[in-house]
């Protein structure tokens, strides 16, 4: 959200409450997300978001646990 002088500033809780309709926050975000990987799958494969969805790193990796992926979260939530 934006204040009168052109920066930015976080939500409040009270904020987010009321845009979301009361339902529940994390349900709301995982519906969310869903709804953006169905978006970015109807995209054409030219398109980078796309592109970087479909992306499948070369080389070695480092050491220790590797990071999670967005679409690890997704398959999660799904």
């Amino acid at each position: 959200m934006q204040n009168e002088d052109g920066s930015w500033r976080i939500r409040t809780y009270y904020e987010l409450n009321e845009l979301i309709e009361n339902a529940d926050t994390v349900r709301f975000i995982k519906s969310r997300r869903i709804a953006w990987l169905g978006h970015v799958m109807r995209m054409d494969d030219r398109r980078t978001p796309k592109r970087i969805l479909q992306w499948k790193p070369i080389g070695t990796r480092t050491r220790g646990r590797p990071r999670k992926r967005w679409i690890v979260d997704i398959e999660e939530d799904i």
